[in-house]
């Protein structure tokens, strides 16, 4: 690329336009149309591929943009692959159905929707991974919601919430490094002062969790849960050996075991399960890895818990993912998303103006580029400097980009975590996203905090 050509990138007008141009298509073709959102973003990315071009910007430079952005989410969508194919596995040796039972049994009605958001939010701590937890505890958390007559996407929220706190406080978590990282603040200083922002937004959700509830425990029918459970130990050989699977693979995870080869782990736990408990054969098993399972039990809840998983499950999903990177490839490397924030800086003259454009500045990049990483790292760079001549201290911005490019990623369908998220709890975010409430919630008490000044520190005075 000429040194001519780097200067050159879309204006104001032109970069507003392809984000326009996304939000119609996706207006028509998925609220309007019900269509899924993989074309409407594919015709944004050829809009604003040939905008560029006809600017001057050539293909080159975009398409090493796009390749360099579906390189940022590689390995997420290995994890989601490996994911598919365990979800097969403990679909058909009874592992999630064995989750089910036993927690349909344990859980109370009244305190279903509190429980799930405080166990994923212990899961995720622990283990650091978001996905994970979702994939895993909140599969299962979904499935007793359901027996309870809980709407799907109250517990996805539920599961949300949970599972993004500790996505977003566990030191093992590779969003809390990056974050800390990019603003250039110390680790343990970043999470502990992260407190003061995620603790009152999970008691929040938690006391919020409680109330919204309740009415669904009133109408919970007893006799109708135990008869689903006698169809469901018809349908499936219930063990609780079945529950060694997920412990194990939380366990790995939280001994900072990779994800992909803790996965992997478990998908060998479940087809060896597969074939004890459920009497599966070899090829049995594979065909569950690829295709997933399909019960027919003649009870409509009970085939619908159990059935799914397989890579072919996970693909939908993964096209989404790649279409949404193309994309933010385009928004990048025509310089569009700079442009539109550039404008922005121009009217930051507090500090509640700087932490307020830096969150929506994050969750504008989950939104355009669809992708978590990015709404960390670009605003972090953005905003870095702003935030030195401030005064501020680095666990200020580090703070602010996870309660933003963190907390928001899952609620778009086509950022990568959104795209995930529905991919294992078959809730679209849009449904869930009113009910994630730490994840909104903390973005609005970071700002509050930021025109208040309360608990915003500076370098001069790290303690508050």
């Amino acid at each position: 690329m000429s040194s001519k050509e780097k200067d050159i990138h879309l204006s104001f007008v032109k970069s507003m336009s392809i984000l326009l141009f996304l939000l119609v298509a996706i207006y028509f073709a998925v609220v309007r149309w019900q269509m899924d959102p993989q074309i409407p973003i594919v015709l944004t990315t050829v809009y604003g591929a040939a905008l560029a071009m006809f600017s001057g910007i050539s293909w080159q430079r975009l398409e090493e943009a796009i390749l360099d952005n579906i390189n940022t989410v590689a390995q997420s969508l290995l994890v989601l692959l490996v994911i598919g194919i365990m979800l097969g596995t403990w679909l058909h040796s009874g592992v999630v159905p064995t989750m089910i039972y036993y927690g349909s049994l344990i859980i109370s009605p009244k305190l279903f929707l509190p429980t799930a958001c405080l166990l994923c939010s212990i899961t995720s701590l622990s283990t650091g991974d978001s996905w994970g937890t979702a994939g895993t505890v909140g599969i299962a958390l979904m499935g007793i919601g359901l027996s309870f007559g809980i709407p799907a996407p109250m517990i996805a929220g539920a599961v949300v919430s949970g599972s993004y706190f500790g996505d977003k406080m566990s030191p093992m978590s590779d969003t809390t490094l990056l974050a800390s990282a990019v603003a250039k603040a110390d680790l343990f200083e970043h999470i502990k002062y992260m407190l003061w922002t995620t603790i009152p937004a999970l008691i929040i959700a938690v006391v919020a969790y409680f109330f919204i509830g309740l009415p669904h425990a009133h109408n919970v029918n007893v006799d109708e849960i135990q008869v689903m459970l006698g169809e469901l130990s018809s349908a499936v050989n219930i063990n609780p050996i079945l529950l060694l699977a997920p412990a194990f693979v939380i366990a790995m995870i939280a001994l900072k075991i990779p994800a992909l080869p803790a996965l992997m782990m478990g998908t060998l736990i479940g087809s060896v399960f597969a074939v004890i408990f459920q009497g599966a054969t070899l090829p049995e098993v594979m065909d569950a890895m690829h295709y997933g399972i399909s019960m027919e039990t003649g009870n409509e809840l009970i085939d619908s818990l159990v059935s799914g998983g397989g890579l072919d499950y996970v693909m939908w999903t993964i096209s989404l993912i790649f279409c949404a990177m193309a994309l933010g490839g385009i928004l990048d490397g025509s310089g569009a998303i700079k442009e539109v924030v550039s404008r922005m800086m121009k009217r930051i003259n507090s500090v509640g103006k700087l932490v307020t454009t830096t969150i929506f500045t994050s969750f504008f990049i989950n939104f355009a580029m669809a992708d978590q990483y990015l709404a960390i790292i670009f605003p972090g760079k953005m905003f870095g400097e702003e935030y030195e001549k401030m005064g501020l201290h680095p666990k200020v911005l580090s703070r602010t980009l996870e309660d933003a490019g963190t907390l928001t990623s899952p609620l778009f369908p086509w950022n990568t975590c959104g795209a995930f998220i529905m991919s294992v709890l078959m809730v679209n975010p849009f449904a869930y996203a009113p009910y994630a409430i730490l994840n909104w919630v903390a973005p609005i008490i970071s700002i509050i905090y930021s025109f208040t000044g309360f608990k915003i520190a500076y370098i001069d005075n790290g303690k508050n």
